[in-house]
């Protein structure tokens, strides 16, 4: 039999993570140390492997049903090789090291067990109900397995360089920036309703590290509530903000 198909095949590697293409993670495992995906995510494999489903601690679990962030995992263990994708999305693989990652579990495809991941509350000037509010902080050694639809664009952050990135299309960001939510608003502009532009929530990073952004928003944030008065919903007065603590680990 013959077909351009067989140019697809196994890409031969010594790495124990790596890139099939780009939208399949190929993983090995040799028996040493388990790797959590996500549930549902294997399309295939070779050799002894077995898959079991994550058990999820009595706080992840109420962390979950309260914030609606968390992770659905499966742990892999065995020795072969491990295909993973998720509704052929753009996998990209990232380095875990010391000043962590925050992600939003929705592009979370796989990471080493050996990273510990628990959810935290990003500050928020408005009570904000949708995506943004919670995310997943990702601390320790190894590597994660995120994934975009659509190549992806990594914005640096500086001291003199901070960036705002629509909330709806933030995929990452390095753990150490300082982070604040904020309606797109502005004093020149402050009477006119943010409808007009389309655009609505954002986040604003400042520090020093990275900001990965995919080139598609989800739905905008439901039930969205700026507060009391004409003044509030234009994000003026006291009644349009309400202050959270910024990265405190949601418990």
């Amino acid at each position: 039999m013959q077909s351009p198909l067989f140019a697809y095949n196994d890409q031969q590697t010594q790495e124990r993570w790596s890139l099939q293409n780009k939208q399949l993670l190929r993983v090995a495992l040799e028996g040493h140390e388990d790797l959590l995906a996500r549930k549902g995510s294997m399309v295939a494999y070779q050799g002894l492997v077995e898959f079991d489903a994550e058990y999820q601690g009595s706080g992840q679990a109420h962390a979950r049903a309260y914030t609606g962030e968390g992770l659905d995992l499966m742990r892999c263990h065995g020795q072969g090789t491990v295909y993973f994708a998720n509704l052929a999305q753009y996998v990209h693989v990232v380095d875990v090291e010391q000043e962590g990652l925050t992600v939003d579990s929705s592009y979370v495809l796989a990471l080493d067990s050996s990273l510990h991941h628990e959810v935290i509350a990003v500050d928020s000037l408005y009570g904000i109900s949708g995506s943004g509010k919670y995310q997943l902080n990702i601390t320790g050694h190894g590597k994660v397995a995120l994934m975009t639809s659509g190549v992806p664009l990594m914005m640096q952050v500086t001291p003199d360089r901070y960036v705002n990135c629509d909330a709806d299309a933030i995929v990452a960001w390095s753990t150490g920036l300082r982070v604040q939510m904020q309606a797109q608003t502005h004093s020149s502009g402050v009477w006119r309703r943010r409808g007009s532009t389309g655009e609505g929530w954002e986040l604003s990073f400042m520090g020093t590290g990275y900001a990965l952004v995919q080139p598609s928003e989800l739905l905008p944030p439901q039930n969205a509530t700026i507060g009391r008065g004409l003044a509030a919903q234009y994000g003026m007065g006291q009644h349009g903000a309400r202050g959270q603590n910024q990265g405190n680990v949601w418990s």
